[in-house]
């Protein structure tokens, strides 16, 4: 692993120039996972070509997939959110000019699930699709058992015949086995797939057709990942989900103990020529909402470039690589993201040198690995969880986290956190209200101790709030 020396961050914010103010805001085009709003001024503005999408084929079935895959995680809803809002419907209308403009520039490859847009995502993304030609997209969709209560051969099966209704079709390209790995890892992944015979059944209907491809998505406990791959033979895996980025690369397991190095998944998959999708490739969009010194660093390299686009590229460049999703909930994402990859431009040796340094730097300073998958919700106490992390990661990269009172910027921080945090978060939904009940930790992927960051938070805010930091 590659290592940087350590320097206290005002000496670290010099080095790089933090003085980012060179990079306008209209130079900084990002990808935010739900602010369409903050992702920015697209840098090139040159018309986007309808055939330079870049394509990889399936080395099972010979489909030609778009390197672009499309996340169907956060589509807009009717009161401009992601999706997560069950009192606001989804925006269908929206949902489908933004099909029909990827479908338009190459993109065929769409990824939802039955758990995504609080259970709405596979109706809408099914209406958007059914417009088009069958054999125009690839529709990618999860067994997402997690409850133990759908851990039933009946409640399992009966998800997966659902899903074929809500999507509207009579097969399924690519069906995942969702989230192995989670909670208490061989034990619950035996509960909700071997122990009910319910891949049994999977591998049948791989057999007759109605599932084209059959993989698992991972997350958490490497154990569980190694078992599906020592059963390759057993079960010929014809794809597998990983979380793969510059920062994970290298420090997934730096940052939480319980997750696995993107370097090791990837790496195993190779050797077996399964072919890797790729989730997470903006981790959530914190790779797109850096810290200004980051920012900085990045746009002095390539000024024409998004921010974001370093990290697709990153994801796009490896040859096993069949699809990168990103979830593009506004036509700002889309656009962007198609200039990473129609076509992509593969990074160089020197550039992925490049990243990893970028990586060591930002492990400096870390955030809380929140991906805003919303899995933690809803907290039977009320607590909007996503929104206290992803507030405290926001204060984080804007440089908003005072260590103490003798900081420089202490007064100007310590104002911006707590207004923005009472902004971002109403009071009866802030982190002095957890009890440590727990409930949310064993569902979150990245196995984040959420009562024990929440605490910490709350101790911060107090802190603040009573000026004894």
């Amino acid at each position: 692993m590659r290592q940087i020396k350590n320097i206290d961050r005002r000496e670290f914010l010099k080095r790089l120039g933090a003085g980012a103010a060179g990079a306008s805001a209209a130079a900084l085009a990002g990808c935010g996972a739900n602010d369409g709003k903050t992702a920015q001024a697209i840098v090139s503005q040159t018309e986007i070509p309808t055939d330079g999408m870049t394509y990889r084929v399936n080395p099972t079935t010979g489909d030609k997939v778009s390197l672009l895959g499309y996340g169907c995680m956060r589509w807009l809803d009717m009161g401009g959110g992601a999706g997560s809002d069950a009192a606001s419907d989804l925006d269908q209308e929206t949902i489908n000019s933004l099909v029909d403009y990827a479908i338009a520039h190459g993109v065929n490859y769409f990824d939802t699930s039955p758990a995504y847009c609080i259970g709405r995502s596979e109706r809408a993304t099914g209406i958007a699709l059914k417009r088009h030609p069958r054999d125009k997209y690839f529709i990618a969709t999860k067994l997402s058992n997690f409850a133990p209560s759908t851990w039933t051969r009946e409640a399992s099966l009966g998800m997966y015949h659902n899903s074929f209704k809500e999507l509207q079709v009579d097969y399924i390209d690519y069906l995942l086995l969702h989230g192995v790995g989670m909670g208490s890892g061989m034990e619950e992944f035996n509960a909700r797939y071997i122990d009910n015979g319910v891949l049994d059944y999977l591998l049948k209907e791989r057999e007759a057709g109605r599932i084209r491809n059959l993989g698992f998505s991972y997350h958490g406990d490497v154990a569980v990942f190694d078992h599906m791959l020592a059963n390759h033979d057993k079960y010929k895996w014809d794809f597998a989900q990983i979380q793969l980025n510059y920062l994970d690369w290298e420090h997934a397991k730096e940052i939480n103990p319980r997750n696995t190095n993107a370097e090791y998944l990837y790496g195993e998959l190779a050797k077996r020529g399964i072919p890797a999708i790729i989730m997470e490739p903006l981790l959530g969009g914190r790779l797109s909402n850096v810290p200004d010194h980051i920012v900085a660093r990045l746009k002095q390299a390539e000024p024409e470039r998004s921010v974001a686009s370093w990290a697709f590229r990153f994801a796009g460049s490896f040859p096993d690589v069949l699809t990168v999703l990103s979830g593009m909930t506004y036509m700002e994402h889309l656009q962007d993201n198609l200039r990473s990859f129609a076509p992509l431009v593969p990074l160089t040796d020197a550039d992925r040198g490049f990243l990893y340094e970028t990586a060591n730097l930002m492990v400096q300073y870390p955030t809380v690995p929140c991906n805003d998958c919303k899995y933690c919700m809803p907290c039977p106490y009320g607590l909007d969880i996503p929104a206290i992390l992803l507030h405290y990661n926001k204060c984080v990269n804007q440089g908003n986290v005072p260590e103490s009172r003798q900081a420089e910027n202490y007064r100007q921080a310590r104002q911006a956190f707590l207004v923005g945090y009472d902004r971002s978060v109403p009071k009866l939904r802030q982190a002095s209200h957890c009890i440590g009940c727990g409930q949310c930790a064993p569902h979150c992927p990245q196995s984040i101790n959420i009562p024990k960051e929440l605490q910490r938070i709350d101790s911060f805010v107090e802190q603040l709030k009573q000026g004894t930091l």
